[in-house]
Order: structure tokens, then sequence, then C-alpha cells
């Protein structure tokens, strides 16, 4: 019989050196691109703590604002006669409002960011690890 009437090479007549080294390959290559994936989740997970902390700050001004409309609405209630205490009490609701939503939404970011963890990278390696491990097994 000669090596061409033997048919195609198939992969359990491979030497052991190069199915290690096809494993070895395929490994690494599973590895970059877990890590590029991981790479890509923290970089929106960061973006996100990114944008509540911003969204947080704001709150804070408006919120040091707000007292300050404050303080200027219990001068106008006691110096001035009604209208102009009304209307500084007016400035105070909204700059109270804006406080809240800002505050709010800033929370509901950084809680979409939690946990700071590339949980969908971490998921495909123990789905990565277990398909090893099975194969192993056969």
């Amino acid at each position: 019989m000669t090596p061409d009437s033997r048919g195609p090479s198939t992969a359990s007549s491979e030497p052991v050196s190069e199915l290690v080294q096809r494993a070895s390959q395929q490994l690494t290559e599973l590895v970059r691109g877990e890590m590029r994936l991981a790479q890509a989740e923290m970089k929106e997970k960061g973006r996100r703590y990114g944008k509540g902390s911003g969204l947080f700050g704001g709150a804070g001004l408006t919120g040091f604002l707000t007292l300050e409309a404050l303080v200027v609405t219990a001068i106008a209630a006691l110096a001035v006669p009604l209208p102009v205490w009304a209307a500084a009490l007016i400035v105070t609701a909204v700059l109270g409002v804006i406080t809240a939503v800002l505050a709010v939404t800033g929370k509901k970011e950084v809680g979409r960011a939690a946990p700071p963890a590339p949980e969908q990278t971490i998921d495909n390696v123990k789905a990565d690890v277990a398909e090893i491990k099975e194969s192993a097994r056969r």
C-alpha cells in the first residue's frame, strides 16, 4: 500500500506533537479573544461609572444651589412682601426638582455598571473550561 492510496489524513493519524501544537494555538487564540472581550466589557462599565459620577456631581452642585436659594427665600420672606419670597420659593422648588432628577439618574447609571467585573467574560471562560474538561474525559 502506497502512502497516496491510504486516503486523506485524519486527525487520529496526526502525530501527538501536532495535536498538542494545534491545541496550544487554539487555546492561545481563545485566551486572546476572552481578553479582548474583558477589555471591551470593562471599558463599557468604566463609561457608565464615569457618567453616573458626573451626574452625581451635577446633583451635588444643584443641591448646593438649592440650599442657597432656600436661604435667599427665607431672607426674602422675612424682609419683603409676599410676591418676592414666592418667586424665590418657586426657584428653590425648580432647583430641587433638578437635583432629584440628576441624583436618581446618576444612581441608575452606577447601578447598571455594578459589579465592576467582566461578568460576560467570566461566564465565557467558565464555559470554555467546562468544555475543555469534557473533551479531556472523552
